[in-house]
């Protein structure tokens, strides 16, 4: 395993430079690389951090290659096709496949050997993309997952129990997207259940719709997302950097749960040094169960469109 000064970011754009930010100020990491195919821009963001690093913890900040990247613990990837306005995650798959492929085959072919952490979206099946070329254990290959729908549904719960989000625990399971469950059953404040607590009053439904909304808003809004998902980034790189064991929800390989195999998607997981160390199976309601399955077969549809769009182009190119 590499050690543990050095993490790569892979694609310079909004999300990648703004991991690269957060990275910098909770100082996990002594050097920080970025690479993109734009050359000039991952010398400019690097550039940038540089200065700002000058007002913070010592590190080494610059745009490398994948050489550099090498030799990281952690590589991060957030280069792939971008939605625009109302444009689904799953929309833009094939754009991103072909992205996270040449992305990882450069990282393989360079010798890394530490975890890729994938927030390229629609992650669940960029981070089974990259599992397929990687080369590496299906635990050290992450993807971001449900984790920042996670955090939202707490803050949202949080302001409507009059409580702080980090006293709230519950997660939202499946794919990071449309098809997402909030998994309402695992939700515990202080070790009481949601309507133990007093959560019965208000609408479960719309809460869980506007989890699954607040990434359109944002990008109508913005036109992107960037601090959430790098932040939740960060919290991974943190969990492996640190060997912490925490219990996460991210995207993983599943290998039967809940009859579940050959997809990636969010289920709770035990987080370490070596990545994904054990997948948990909440005690979950026969509803969120049977979602869960429909969020399984969404990504398979989506999965299997996604390799024929692919096998046609490369048919067309042969």
């Amino acid at each position: 395993m590499p050690p543990r000064e050095r993490v790569a970011i892979i694609g310079a754009g909004n999300v990648g430079a703004t991991t690269a930010y957060a990275l910098m100020l909770r100082a996990l990491f002594r050097e920080i690389v970025l690479i993109d195919s734009d050359a000039a821009l991952a010398e400019a963001e690097a550039a940038d951090l540089s200065h700002a690093n000058a007002l913070a913890r010592p590190a080494r900040i610059w745009a490398g290659n994948y050489a550099d990247a090498a030799s990281a613990r952690i590589a991060v990837i957030t280069a792939g096709a971008a939605t625009h306005g109302t444009e689904t995650r799953l929309s833009v798959a094939s754009k991103s496949a072909a992205i996270v492929v040449s992305c990882v085959k450069q990282l393989a072919d360079a010798g890394f050997d530490g975890v890729i952490v994938v927030a390229a979206n629609p992650v669940d099946l960029m981070a089974l993309v990259a599992l397929r070329h990687a080369g590496l254990p299906v635990g050290r290959v992450i993807g971001t997952g449900t984790l920042l729908d996670s955090s939202r549904l707490r803050q949202l719960l949080a302001e409507r129990l009059g409580v702080a989000p980090a006293s709230v625990d519950g997660d939202v399971l499946g794919e990071h997207g449309d098809s997402e469950v909030a998994a309402f059953s695992t939700v515990r404040i202080g070790g009481l259940g949601l309507e133990q607590f007093g959560g019965q009053a208000f609408d479960r439904g719309e809460i869980a719709e506007d989890v699954r909304q607040a990434g359109y808003r944002i990008v109508s809004g913005k036109g992107y997302t960037s601090f959430g998902v790098a932040t939740a980034t960060v919290r991974i790189c943190e969990a492996i950097l640190r060997d912490e064991k925490v219990v996460l929800p991210v995207s993983t390989l599943m290998t039967g749960q809940y009859g579940i195999a050959d997809v990636c998607l969010s289920l709770p997981c035990v987080l370490g040094a070596a990545g994904v160390e054990r997948v948990l199976t909440p005690d979950l309601t026969a509803e969120e169960r049977t979602g869960l399955l429909a969020s399984a077969d969404t990504l398979r549809k989506a999965l299997s469109e996604m390799d024929a769009d692919r096998g046609a182009v490369g048919s067309q190119a042969g």
